[in-house]
């Protein structure tokens, strides 16, 4: 029986905790046999969440013996776990044993040593400063999960669940893995990763720039024709100063600029109204739908048909 650990630090997220109990615990073969024996264990006997607390059956010992660990993440602000869990973490990697995180728990690893030189994920809002507090970690913040062989890291909570199934599949084959999605009552694979999730709003400018009052007449222009040259004499300047400044107080140019607030245009279209996608194009300011399509994708990760599935809202739907 291959056993799953489960490490419950303090101020541990209780979905990240739940999931791999839940989805390792509930694995059935074809003869009814349970493949896993999942064992939460912690650092000391109580574990405080946010909102509860649990105790604990098995202390840092479970993590010897384990065939999978899975490191939960923790709350904004809790404190770093003491020294023995990265001792225990890392005498477990050497010896070989496959570790897992979901969401925060990826800080974990990487406080570990455990994440340096690899490509690894976290929650699309906590990618920034996983990358910025460990920059020998390859920090991929689009996709649901990674899968380095022994090292995984998952996004966030869903994420969790994710990552679990493809673990049962990779252990026991994708006939054991969609049932257990199917008692979870998800996909065994869902289209898409993070990107589908974060709020694509292109950047801001300081209050007060110049730049203002012209980016407020893109968006009410977005379904017409934008040009940089438009855009210069709006300013009160030439191209290239316009260009030059633009990218100062912004960080991009003004064509990435005005795509991403086309597509954060068609998001809320998709999510609020049931018109067509050659229709929310137009009102986009997309030339074509094929053009939409495109780089609906390429921002979103997702088509606009599966955007709008999974974010429409379905009083819209329905109607």
């Amino acid at each position: 029986m291959h056993t799953v650990a489960v490490l419950a630090l303090d101020h541990v997220v209780a979905a990240d905790l739940a999931t791999p109990v839940e989805v390792f615990g509930r694995v059935r073969l074809a003869d009814g046999s349970r493949p896993y024996r999942v064992a939460v264990c912690a650092p000391a006997p109580k574990v405080a969440g946010e909102a509860f607390t649990i105790v604990a059956p098995h202390d840092l010992s479970a993590l010897r013996e384990a065939g999978t660990i899975v490191v939960p993440g923790c709350s904004e602000g809790a404190a770093p776990p003491p020294a023995e869990v990265f001792d225990a973490l890392r005498a477990a990697a050497a010896a070989g044993t496959r570790i897992a995180s979901i969401c925060a728990g990826a800080f974990t690893l990487a406080a570990a040593g455990l994440l340096d030189g690899l490509r690894a994920t976290t929650h699309w809002a906590a990618a920034g400063l996983l990358a910025r507090s460990f920059p020998r970690v390859e920090v991929d913040p689009g996709v649901l999960y990674v899968d380095n062989g022994q090292i995984l890291t998952s996004a966030g909570a869903a994420a969790g669940l994710d990552l679990c199934l493809h673990l049962v599949r990779r252990d026991f084959g994708s006939a054991v893995a969609a049932a257990s999605a199917r008692l979870s009552v998800v996909p065994l694979e869902r289209e898409g990763g993070q990107a589908q999730f974060v709020p694509h709003t292109p950047p801001a400018v300081p209050r007060g720039s110049s730049l203002e009052p012209v980016l407020a007449w893109i968006e009410e222009n977005l379904a017409g024709e934008v040009t940089l040259a438009r855009l210069a004499r709006r300013a009160g300047m030439g191209e290239r100063t316009f260009s030059r400044r633009f990218r100062e107080q912004t960080g991009t140019t003004p064509l990435q600029w005005l795509l991403l607030a086309r597509v954060r245009r068609a998001q809320l279209l998709l999510e609020s109204t049931d018109e067509g996608v050659e229709r929310v194009a137009a009102r986009a300011g997309f030339g074509s739908a094929a053009a939409f399509r495109d780089r609906f994708r390429r921002v979103a990760g997702v088509t606009p048909t599966a955007y709008r599935s999974a974010f429409g809202d379905c009083r819209s739907r329905s109607t």
